[in-house]
């Protein structure tokens, strides 16, 4: 990346110390990015208690069982494998597997490939196996609990395989599905010693669940993995307790082999030794009639509900331990829970998800991407919190909060949440970022973004004054500043909540866009929730970072001035004076303000506003309108005309929010499409044959703007939001086109599925893999409702 000359001396002295001698994470580590794979399918789990993904080839490969720390690599031993027998004969035993490990070499791995298909749509995925030779055909559906609107089946740490059966002989067949796991994510925890495993069944309502508890006993955030599934008649379930993942795994093999059952021992496993590693198993058996059609239902769970952060100095507790217990005895009830409920799950994203899959006016590619891209509200290292029994109100806002009277209220209803920017980029709830992805928050979990925004608010009026040097200037200054949004609210290796602004790059006091970002967000979420009483909470404290953000508008004409560094989410990208994103922006929130204080009756802050506004627009058209498109900025610089494709980035908020018409239109509507039908022409159409999307910036001669790392990349999260710019403004054929790029590029071209990066240039560099941005494509959706005339209702209060 292009910084300031002295930044890579400064940076590495501070990776060196943190990563080496601290024995710490950094951040953002430039020299360690995580390497591309391109394995990944659907994770598994809700929102908040961690995630475990699975490969396309159906390995398990991911795991975030560590609020916010990622472990890449695949767990050899955690497979399916099936056993089919004719008349008291096993004719057919395979791990369901393409690898041919080094490890459990008496299994019999290898499976042809050719054999299998891979279908995700998250949150559910199929992988169809046609046994060859075999005339039986199976399909595993995954299914996680992730559904709009639902905030306790949603933040379950469990995932459902419901394997259908199907055979094509003419002969009964009974068929053997075993579902083997390593206690452990495979880390070097899962030789540390002291992990033991254990059979269960669990009844309950008539129902009965059986399978095994692999307890993984660490010191910090011990856990307990389980695997099971659902007796019935007709359904045998049989475990082999402990097995050695590190051998040949022959004793499993052959058990399985010689009748389609495991042998099911009584009792608990030793504890394992140090340097010793430990498996189990659970089969699920049936007989399935000639030409007839089956089901196996099996489920994983995984149960982690006291979590510390890296800096170990507060507990937390998970969200769905409100429902099911802190004790960390919680495994075999999410096992029953998931087994009994996945039926009932999948009605409801059926019934959500109905409604986009059948619209024949939508591609294919765009429901693939609508759907598929909210895998990272779950896999972003997210964290979802109880606030402690004893917490009140005045714990949670600090030696300088007042007001916000319903705080403590939305808090203990619906707990913290929190996301990473990045799962390369691990800073929670990264704000100038979730200003774009937020959108996928307020339209299916909306207590959540409020939950979010009452964090944010809390840490707006309360300051950090210690002083720490910024890697990107040099120069020290405080932690965070009374009445300015923070840049996030923390480090999962350190004490998020606690200690926020985990961000060193630059001083974000100084960035423009954070204080404006929170602002259009309050609006736009009441006007997608109606909750007034949020409002009014916010209020205030709309109040004081637009008071606070007055000072940027240093020629007082209306409108703010950037500082002639890279003060706003483009961090890399210098920009000077007034400028198209920023001004933008100011204007947006500046509207928004004249129509909250209008909602709420404040007539003298409406006067105030109106005026700043009326002058605002005045030297936003003067400054930066050249007849065709927004300059990037007024600084009359070599690039100061180059063509930004996020320059509508304010106008996109008030399109979502029906404020771009009428008294509120801030930016002339012929003003507004003229933009973005340059950005289709040069941006996209000009870029890479119109085939990846927008570039950032583009120099009215039609090649990108190469003056910044940043100007020269594709963010895939922005695209998207353009996208939802040109809906709004009826360019439907060019939002797709566009958008189409970003999906095709990721999920084709470069197979990053599942780990949808922040940016990509036009040959061979990407950066960031699995990030928060692109959770921007919802606002697409928004505008389409909003076109169709069905915005969303606001759910009954």
């Amino acid at each position: 990346i292009l910084f300031h000359v002295s930044f890579p001396c400064r940076y590495f002295r501070w990776w060196y110390k943190k990563t080496r001698i601290e024995k710490k994470s950094a951040f953002i580590d430039l020299f360690c990015a995580v390497p591309l794979q391109q394995i990944y399918g659907c994770p598994l789990g809700g929102i908040g208690g961690g995630t475990i993904t699975r490969g396309w080839r159906g390995e398990f490969c991911r795991w975030q069982l560590n609020p916010g720390i990622y472990h890449y690599g695949t767990v050899i031993a955690d497979q399916f494998t099936v056993c089919l027998r004719c008349k008291g004969q096993t004719v057919y035993q395979q791990v369901l597997s393409v690898e041919r490990p080094s490890t459990l070499q008496g299994w019999n791995w290898g499976y042809c490939g050719h054999y299998a298909f891979y279908h995700a749509l998250y949150p559910r995925a199929w992988m169809v196996y046609d046994l060859p030779g075999q005339n039986v055909v199976l399909t595993c559906r995954q299914v996680s609990p992730v559904i709009p609107h639902d905030y306790k089946d949603s933040s379950l740490p469990v995932a459902v395989f419901i394997w259908e059966v199907e055979n094509g002989r003419d002969e009964d067949v009974d068929v053997s599905i075993m579902f083997s796991m390593q206690n452990g994510t495979g880390t070097k925890e899962d030789r540390g010693g002291g992990h033991w495993n254990e059979p269960f069944t669990f009844e309950k309502e008539g129902e009965r669940v059986a399978g095994v508890l692999l307890h993984h006993c660490t010191h910090v955030n011990p856990f307990t993995l389980a695997i099971s599934a659902r007796e019935k008649p007709g359904t045998a379930v049989t475990h082999l307790t402990a097995f050695n993942p590190a051998g040949s795994g022959r004793e499993v093999w052959q058990d399985l082999l010689w009748d389609g059952r495991l042998d099911c021992p009584a009792g608990k496993s030793s504890p394992t030794a140090k340097g010793e590693v430990t498996a189990a198993a659970v089969c699920a058996s049936c007989r399935v009639p000639a030409k007839g059609h089956r089901t196996l239902e099996m489920a994983l769970a995984w149960d982690m509900p006291r979590v510390h952060f890296g800096s170990k100095e507060k507990l937390h507790l998970r969200r769905y331990t409100r429902f099911f217990g802190s004790g960390g005895d919680a495994a075999p009830a999410l096992s029953h829970h998931a087994l009994t409920h996945y039926e009932e799950w999948e009605k409801k994203i059926e019934a959500w998800q109905k409604p986009v899959l059948e619209n024949s006016q939508l591609p294919s590619w765009y429901k693939s991407a609508l759907f598929n891209e909210l895998y990272f509200v779950t896999d972003g290292g997210t964290i979802w919190v109880e606030l402690p029994p004893d917490c009140c109100a005045e714990d949670l806002r600090g030696p300088a909060g007042s007001g916000l009277s319903h705080l403590l209220p939305v808090l203990r209803e619906y707990g913290r949440f929190a996301y990473l920017e990045g799962q390369e980029y691990r800073m929670y709830n990264t704000y100038d970022v979730h200003f774009y992805a937020s959108f996928a928050l307020v339209m299916l979990w909306p207590k959540l973004q409020i939950s979010l925004q009452y964090d944010i608010a809390v840490t707006v009026v309360n300051e950090d004054v210690q002083h720490r040097q910024y890697l990107m200037c040099g120069q020290t200054a405080p932690v965070k500043l009374k009445n300015v949004v923070p840049h996030d609210i923390g480090d999962p290796g350190d004490e998020p909540w606690q200690r926020v602004n985990a961000y060193l790059m630059h001083d974000t006091a100084d960035w423009k866009d954070l204080n404006l970002k929170f602002v259009l967000q309050v609006y736009r979420d009441y006007h997608l929730t109606r909750d007034f009483l949020y409002l009014q909470d916010m209020w205030p404290v709309c109040k004081a970072v637009m008071d606070s953000e007055m000072k940027f508008d240093t020629d007082n004409d209306g409108l703010i001035e950037n500082g002639g560094f890279a003060d706003q989410t483009y961090d890399a990208w210098v920009v000077n004076g007034a400028s198209a994103y920023c001004g933008g922006l100011w204007l947006a929130a500046v509207c928004m303000m004249c129509k909250m204080a209008e909602v709420l009756g404040d007539t003298e802050i409406q006067q105030k506003y109106t005026d700043i506004l009326s002058r605002g627009k005045e030297a936003f058209e003067r400054l930066l309108w050249n007849g065709k498109y927004y300059n990037y900025d007024s600084s009359g610089s070599d690039t100061s005309s180059s063509i930004m494709s996020d320059q509508c980035a304010g106008q996109w908020f008030l399109g979502a929010c029906g404020l771009d018409q009428g008294e509120f239109e801030v930016f002339p509507k012929s003003h507004v499409v003229s933009a973005l039908k340059t950005i289709f022409e040069k941006n996209v159409m000009s870029f890479a044959g119109g085939t990846m999307g927008a570039v950032n910036g583009m120099r009215p001669s039609g090649v990108p703007d190469t003056s910044s790392v940043q100007s020269n990349e594709v963010w895939i999260g922005v695209v998207y939001a353009l996208a939802a710019t040109m809906i709004q403004e009826g360019l439907v054929e060019e939002a797709f086109h566009t958008a189409e790029g970003c999906y095709r590029t990721v999920w084709e071209r470069l197979g990053m599925a599942f780990q949808t990066p922040e940016a990509y240039r036009e040959k061979k560099v990407y950066r960031s893999l699995a990030y928060m941005r692109p959770l921007s494509i919802w606002s697409m959706q928004l505008a389409l409702e909003s076109r169709a005339g069905q915005t969303l209702a606001p759910p009954h209060p």
